[in-house]
């Protein structure tokens, strides 16, 4: 494994980084593997809590099982605050800090959650767990961005995002086996759990890669100012919006699939089974985005996989108003469309930030921190409803991403200030 080195006058500087050899004692396939189990933070804190959505619900909210979906909404309502503030605080107290920081509050959060007696308590420890779990996510870039430049980091970033999608492939499996074998209260333990052990493993195996004489200290004028900017070009404003619209399609799909898998498809005792395969399928985006998005564009690959699944989505909707659809179709369909909206991310989601940072580079941290926050959070607001609006059939989904879906592509085409 041949590390780059810090930059010399006989060393590209799109190979160097801020390391050298000997201060990183582990090989590239450790190293991707520990990131992606840093950033899988966020997905096993989501994904495992889907299949006992009905074991809490007859607990905590038995008169309104919809109110359970708040569980995820909270998480990231918390993860869309914390990543705001997360990459400015690692830039000022290092990259190991906000794992430490991030672990601590996951732990304690996971404690408070076994513990509580009604809904509001879990979810006022969701939110703050979903903060907590904002640092491995922001820390785990950050790192690639300390060790590796250009071609290289995209290559490593690549292979940890390849790692990361085998996440929602697992997380429901063992959020179903913990919660049947000792309850769903035993599924937040594994949180803590997980995150202590991504914590130890990057104590023990990886040094600090932000060195103190490379940090900024963390300013509230540093970030308004960075607000102010991200909020004074409009190329950036629509495609937050965009990207938050995006985000909408694929946190109500989220939220809604374990009550749509039970009540609406008859698999509810098979939905971590179908989940994963429908993350296996979802993975492929990724691979045809890489394929086709220098030759088409970003912008045009955004647009034609948005008005594709609007299309779709139409279909779908006349089809379940009509009452054309007939019953031994509605899962195969259903659940190939419920797979398009994962999908989508893979053709969307990375293009769309791609576009709103490119007039950014001169603040790129602060700015993918500002522009991932906001993103997040307004989805929850766009989110939220249509999963609440939840009547045992697929309707108020396949309406409610008809028009995210839409109006994302209305925001896109009025990007025009960008050659992508």
């Amino acid at each position: 494994m041949n590390w780059p080195r810090k930059p010399t006058k006989a060393h590209d500087t799109l190979q160097a980084s801020t390391v050298t050899e000997k201060d990183v004692p582990i090989s590239r396939i450790e190293l991707v593997a520990l990131l992606a189990m840093l950033s899988a933070t966020v997905a096993f804190s989501i994904d495992a809590m889907l299949p006992a959505f009905p074991l809490i619900g007859a607990e905590l909210s038995p008169s309104n099982p919809n109110r359970v979906q708040l569980i995820i909404a909270s998480f990231l309502a918390g993860l869309g605050l914390g990543t705001f503030l997360a990459g400015p605080i690692s830039d000022a107290y290092g990259r190991r800090s906000i794992v430490i920081g991030g672990s601590i509050i996951i732990s304690v959060c996971a404690v408070i959650a076994t513990l509580s007696s009604n809904l509001e308590l879990l979810l006022a420890a969701r939110f703050v767990q979903g903060i907590g779990a904002s640092g491995p996510r922001i820390a785990a870039m950050a790192i690639v961005r300390d060790l590796f430049r250009g071609r290289e980091m995209a290559r490593v970033i690549s292979f940890v995002i390849f790692v990361f999608t085998l996440g929602p492939v697992f997380a429901p499996l063992i959020g179903w086996g913990l919660s049947w074998a000792f309850g769903w209260r035993a599924i937040f333990y594994s949180f803590a759990v997980f995150s202590a052990v991504s914590m130890a493993w990057l104590l023990m195996r990886l040094p600090e890669t932000h060195e103190a004489e490379n940090r900024r200290p963390f300013r509230v004028g540093r970030l308004v100012e960075g607000v102010r900017e991200v909020f004074g070009n409009r190329q950036v404003v629509l495609t937050i919006g965009a990207q938050s619209l995006v985000f909408g399609i694929l946190m109500s799909t989220l939220m809604s699939s374990q009550q749509i898998f039970e009540h609406v498809f008859d698999q509810g005792q098979y939905f971590p089974l179908w989940f994963g395969f429908m993350a296996i399928l979802a993975a492929f985006s990724n691979l045809m985005n890489a394929a086709i998005v220098v030759r088409l564009g970003m912008r045009q690959v955004i647009i034609r996989a948005l008005v594709t699944h609007a299309i779709g989505s139409g279909m779908i909707l006349l089809a379940l108003v009509g009452d054309f659809l007939p019953p031994a179709w509605l899962f195969p369909v259903g659940f190939l469309w419920m797979t398009s909206n994962f999908y989508l991310a893979g053709f969307a989601i990375g293009n769309i930030n791609a576009i709103a940072l490119e007039p950014l580079g001169h603040i790129a941290g602060l700015a993918a921190s500002i522009v991932t926050a906001l993103s997040t959070i307004l989805s929850i607001f766009l989110a939220a409803p249509i999963g609440q609006a939840f009547d045992g059939t697929l309707i108020p989904l396949v309406l409610g991403c008809l028009v995210l879906a839409i109006l994302a592509v209305a925001l896109i085409r009025l990007v025009t200030d960008t050659e992508a």
